[in-house]
């Protein structure tokens, strides 16, 4: 990473799972640089006006990197610039085509931003791409949405998933949320309804941190029971 100058959320992101994630050879790489245009109060990765344009060298540099490291699956996310007219969309495809050239037998899966200032055109070139799955986090329930995503909109992220799978039905489709920030059990089910009716494939669950003491405080710590219960009522809904 430190000499093809890449950006890994692991460590942006202050994660406090970096040190296993990285022994056993996983990583997720995080595009369009180092500073988020947005300030979601869950979130570590520094906020402001990115002071660079897009790096065009990038999406290669990431794509040696793949290949050297042979892997078999890659991740790759990146902070908000809602300073670019596509959002980054075009970054994202080329990021996408390029690591398909050197390494055609890893699948890639992305994690995007909402494109939420964007014409539908951004959306669709990325999915022309051909990622192999489609991710995009809700994070946390519509009622938090204000206090916990601002300059968000969970409608428009719902209908961003769903568009994907219009887009390309084959397409695997994923999304995220965080619990801990002071949802219920019950808002969690009805978001688990919301991501099937959008058809989306992939779920995850897991627990909010708080980074640092000026970010969101930590509503309740989850029991792994309740993981377990999260996990098979998103069975009977019909995740993947």
């Amino acid at each position: 990473m430190r000499a093809h100058k890449l950006v890994t959320v692991c460590e942006e992101a202050g994660c406090p799972n970096v040190g296993e994630c990285w022994n056993q050879g996983h990583a997720t790489m995080m595009i369009m640089g180092e500073v988020c245009t947005r300030a979601c109060t869950f979130c570590n990765i520094a906020t402001g006006k990115p002071p660079e344009d897009l790096d065009v060298f990038e999406p290669g540099r990431i794509a040696d990197v793949v290949k050297k490291l042979g892997l078999k699956h890659v991740v790759v996310t990146s902070v908000d610039r809602d300073d670019i007219e596509d959002g980054g969309a075009a970054h994202f495809a080329q990021t996408i085509r390029a690591i398909r050239k050197q390494s055609p037998n890893t699948t890639i899966e992305i994690l995007t931003p909402d494109f939420i200032r964007c014409a539908p055109a951004a959306l669709e070139e990325v999915v022309a791409a051909k990622p192999d799955v489609f991710n995009h986090n809700l994070e946390t329930v519509p009622g938090l949405y204000a206090e916990v995503r601002p300059g968000a909109r969970y409608f428009h992220s719902l209908r961003l998933l769903q568009r994907v799978k219009e887009l390309d039905p084959t397409m695997f489709t994923k999304s995220g949320i965080m619990v801990g920030l002071g949802e219920t059990d019950g808002e969690v089910g009805q978001l688990m309804d919301d991501l099937r009716s959008a058809d989306v494939d992939f779920m995850t669950i897991g627990q909010y941190l708080q980074p640092t003491p000026k970010h969101a405080v930590v509503d309740r710590f989850v029991e792994p029971a309740i993981f377990a219960q999260f996990a098979n009522i998103g069975a009977g809904k019909g995740f993947l």
